[in-house]
């Protein structure tokens, strides 16, 4: 794609929603696949100056490739992407395998646009003893640009920009030395110094505590760049402006952010459930008419007649293929706006709804029962302490939250806890009691899964455990889990992050723990996914230890704070 102009490739749709500012991008896909699986079938999208847009959509249905295509990272599709001549254009790399042995500033100071071009310009000017009216022109322009830019100040601005990340100290260390989440930083900190027209963010907010989210949400409502985020985290999607769901292989436009989407969103697939019901009753009286018209077809004894019923039956053939040719709806209300269905609707719902997450988790009962963990007067930390004197005590059926900045010792006392290598006590006692069945849910997948397709891989989690586990179980795992036939075949390295997000669910919940240790659970999750595990995780009858800065997922779960400061 260029960035100074417009790159199309063939056919325009009209757009299905207009936007009242100049539009910046335009994007007709009229097919996208992978294989025999249509991902995208006639999608439009349109983005105008300054929108900030967050794009939803359950695992797997093309968000990421969508960013692809939009990037010009994938030109394999059919139909026009148009950007606004001038427009520079900045997206988050989802690879970075070309970075070699830049340090992090120059990963990131490389990645702003002109920056490298301008600065080379200013810096051989210098070298130049009698340069020509042309070099000289060129040189004044490059450092008119240059300041136009605020380059002169940047490095000293992205330097701080990665304190408030928490990178600063790696600021000067190799890019390839930084850990995925660390790298995901960097590219949100390049993105928000870029001073691009329009920005392509993937899921921004994965690695960010409380305070780095909150820098980030100010960004985003004080740029005055057009920003697409693909996000499920329903603190940023409370700040946009429009929200796009990628579903059926099309997009639906929502004027509003996420407690508008979830009223218009309800509205919405009462219509469309209400639409899908009558065509199924037409699809019904089709399938009869063909057999009435076949019968009276056979009965017939004129010509003319049975020429008659023949067409009628063709007739009615058609129309049938053509309806059952069409792909089904998704339908997916929170519960919550569910609930506030008439019985109608609500009927309606529970017969169409899309499949979910299926959680095998035990339901609560009243009451709170044994001590499954404490801390008592704990200073723990590695060579020095990261902390001291922390107190808390865990009941089973008890919610307790860890709640602090990156590095404040959350994670390792977490491992502590587990009784891993590397944390020490200095001060006070950590206790796990015995035989407490502990699950965990990591924010990362471990690497030693990474070469096994997902049926290999749930079968040595089972293993690992010393667990059983049966073909049959495997299967019933897969489909509750909601992986295709198609998914069992890839490595558990080639999955996306909800896939792998779903994976740790079924890691975390073998061996029927009474302990759930949860490290940012909604990471890398749909909206649907979330709802439906904050729910199980209220009915649950064991006790949760947890990390989140989801904001809404921390209303909704509750329970005791420990500050780690």
């Amino acid at each position: 794609m260029q960035q100074n102009g417009s790159f199309r490739l063939r056919y325009t749709l009209t757009p299905t929603y207009v936007i009242m500012t100049p539009m910046i991008l335009s994007a007709n896909i009229t097919e996208k696949s992978f294989g025999p699986k249509v991902l995208f079938d006639h999608l439009h999208i349109a983005v105008g100056d300054g929108e900030k847009i967050g794009l939803i959509g359950r695992n797997g249905v093309g968000k990421s490739t969508l960013f692809a295509i939009l990037a010009g990272r994938d030109r394999d599709f059919a139909g026009d992407i148009t950007l606004r001549r001038g427009t520079t254009l900045v997206a988050t790399a989802q690879e970075h395998h070309h970075v070699g042995q830049q340090t992090v500033m120059e990963y990131i100071l490389g990645g702003l646009p002109e920056y490298l071009a301008l600065k080379k310009i200013i810096e051989h000017f210098t070298d130049k003893q009698n340069p020509s009216t042309r070099e000289l022109t060129e040189y004044t322009d490059a450092v008119e640009r240059f300041s136009a830019k605020n380059y002169y100040f940047i490095a000293d601005q992205v330097r701080e920009e990665l304190k408030n990340f928490q990178l600063g100290e790696s600021a000067d260390r190799p890019f390839a030395a930084l850990s995925g989440g660390q790298k995901r930083l960097s590219e949100i900190v390049k993105i928000m110094h870029s001073g691009a027209h329009l920005a392509l963010i993937d899921e921004p907010t994965n690695f960010m505590d409380y305070v780095a989210k909150q820098q980030f949400i100010d960004w985003l409502k004080s740029t005055r760049a057009a920003v697409l985020v693909i996000t499920h985290d329903r603190d940023v999607l409370g700040e946009v402006d429009r929200m796009i769901e990628l579903k059926d292989g099309g997009a639906c436009n929502y004027k509003g952010n996420y407690d508008f989407y979830l009223r218009e969103n309800a509205s919405r697939t009462s219509s469309e459930m209400t639409a899908y019901e009558i065509t199924e009753r037409r699809c019904k009286n089709l399938k009869q008419k063909i057999i009435d018209f076949k019968r009276l077809k056979e009965r017939a004894r004129d010509p003319g007649t049975i020429k008659q019923f023949k067409r009628l039956e063709q007739t009615a053939r058609a129309e049938l293929a053509e309806l059952e040719n069409q792909v089904r709806p998704s339908f997916w209300i929170d519960k919550d706006s569910a609930k506030n269905l008439g019985y109608k609707d609500a009927d309606r719902y529970e017969k169409f709804k899309a499949k979910n997450l299926r959680l095998g988790l035990k339901t609560a009962v009243p009451g709170h029962g044994r001590i499954l963990a404490y801390a008592k007067d704990l200073s723990l930390g590695y060579e020095t302490p990261l902390f001291e004197k922390q107190n808390f005590t865990l009941h089973e059926g008890e919610k307790l939250e860890l709640r602090g900045r990156n590095g404040a010792g959350k994670t390792t006392l977490v491992r502590a806890l587990l009784g891993q290598k590397g944390p020490r006590v200095f001060a006070g006692e950590l206790q796990l009691e015995a035989g407490t069945k502990v699950g965990l849910y990591e924010q990362e997948v471990d690497a030693k899964y990474f070469d096994l397709t997902l049926p290999a891989a749930i079968e040595k989690i089972h293993r690992d455990k010393n667990l059983s586990i049966s073909d049959q179980k495997i299967r019933q795992l897969l489909s509750d889990y909601l992986f295709t036939e198609a998914d069992q075949k890839v490595l558990v390295r080639d999955l996306s992050g909800g896939q792998k997000a779903r994976l740790q669910i079924i890691a975390m919940l073998s061996g029927a723990p009474n302990l759930l240790i949860l490290d940012e659970p909604t990471s890398h999750l749909d909206l649907p996914s979330i709802e439906e595990l904050e729910n199980a995780l209220l009915r649950y009858a064991g006790a949760i230890l947890y990390i989140s800065h989801d904001n809404y997922f921390r209303a909704k779960l509750g329970g005791e704070i420990v500050e780690i400061v």
